[in-house]
């Protein structure tokens, strides 16, 4: 079966798009960040635990790949490699995709203070190892104005990507903003962080260059900015922290408007009530057929009608608490 993903990507590099061809990944990747809170509270109330088991975590993934309507499932290696063998994507339309490495500002064990210090570039995954269940991986760089490991986090980046032209190996390339900044201030960092990305791929093939990118959204103007600059560059959005249910969906209809053709969300997903069902509200959204504040409500109706308890009174889940995604038009 065709993945939906090359279809797509397909479709946007040809100037074809439309918003059916917009791309959703689920990232459920979160051991590679922390240990046991990472796969999420079994009571999505009580955020501080008890925690799932990891087992039902990867259930989880099963699922989400079989009835989410998702174009990639991101994993982290030892949970792709566990449900890539129960037969997950075969005859599927998702794409699997592990995380290619895991730089230090995401490391979240309890009680450490790593992702407060500026990023450094590591690797966990063997490339040749997880060529046998996926062949793509996303790839993490977070440029903090340092020269000395900015340079290092490029020099890393360039390993990887002959490692990967080795094992026949795609990737996407995610970049955060500055974990640690120097010499920075707020309102340099979106600039900062797309000019970093031009920079970067500027000296690349189309067989060097990432399939798409995946940064925050700094506002309209900032997204804009970089998708426009050229078209071949596809743009996608994550989802950072969780936030209300009106965030995750405004944060979609935002992105997409300002040119993101991909969102791959993981906290926003993960820490839903009902994933599946909220997932269920993101392409309504993305087409027009309904605007974030319907779709939160829509989205609350589901939950009364299984019994299902709301982390917030419908008017508090309809609140926009992410300042980016304020005063926007259109």
């Amino acid at each position: 079966m065709q993945k939906s993903l090359d279809r797509k990507l397909k479709r946007i590099t040809g100037g074809k798009y439309t918003p059916k061809d917009f791309i959703i990944a689920d990232a459920k990747d979160p051991e590679m960040s922390g240990g046991v809170p990472s796969t999420g509270p079994r009571d999505p109330a009580r955020p501080d635990g008890p925690f799932e088991t990891v087992e039902n975590f990867r259930q989880s993934i099963v699922e989400m790949t079989r009835k989410g309507g998702l174009d990639i499932m991101l994993s982290a290696a030892s949970s792709l490699e566990a449900v890539a063998d129960r037969g997950t994507f075969k005859n599927s339309p998702v794409t699997p995709a592990i995380r290619a490495n895991d730089t230090t500002d995401i490391w979240r064990a309890r009680g450490s203070s790593y992702s407060t210090e500026p990023s450094l570039p590591f690797r966990t995954a063997n490339l040749a190892h997880c060529r046998r269940f996926a062949d793509l991986g996303l790839y993490s760089v977070t440029f903090n104005n340092i020269l000395k490991l900015d340079h290092a986090a490029l020099e890393a980046y360039n390993r990887f990507r002959e490692d990967a032209a080795k094992h026949r190996f795609r990737h996407f390339l995610e970049v955060f903003n500055p974990n640690a900044p120097q010499g920075l201030s707020a309102e340099q960092i979106p600039a900062f962080v797309n000019d970093s990305i031009l920079r970067a791929v500027a000296g690349m093939t189309k067989k060097d260059r990432p399939l798409f990118l995946k940064i925050p959204f700094n506002g309209r103007k900032a997204m804009e900015e970089l998708a426009g600059y050229d078209a071949s560059l596809v743009v996608g959005i994550l989802g950072g922290s969780g936030g209300t249910n009106r965030d995750t969906l405004e944060l979609l209809h935002q992105g997409e408007k300002s040119g993101a053709r991909v969102a791959l969300f993981g906290r926003k997903i993960k820490l839903a009530e009902s994933p599946l069902d909220l997932v269920a509200h993101f392409r309504p959204v993305i087409e027009g057929d309904l605007t974030p504040e319907e779709a939160v409500k829509s989205y609350h109706a589901v939950l009364a009608k299984k019994g299902l308890r709301p982390i917030r009174p419908l008017a508090d889940d309809q609140a926009i608490t992410d300042k980016t995604l304020e005063g926007f038009r259109g």
